[in-house]
């Protein structure tokens, strides 16, 4: 069986988060993502 090529075709990016439980972290990388994928940022592509 011949495995097909992967092609990229959207931009990616890896963010890591440290800190204590329960402050913040999921909620802070969600408010991000949520920035970046409704375009309010120049740059921001979803």
């Amino acid at each position: 069986m011949a495995k097909e090529k992967f092609i990229r075709e959207k931009e990616h990016v890896n963010v890591g988060t440290i800190g204590h439980v329960d402050h913040g972290k999921s909620t802070l990388t969600s408010a991000i993502t949520c920035v970046l994928a409704a375009g309010v940022l120049p740059g921001g592509k979803a």
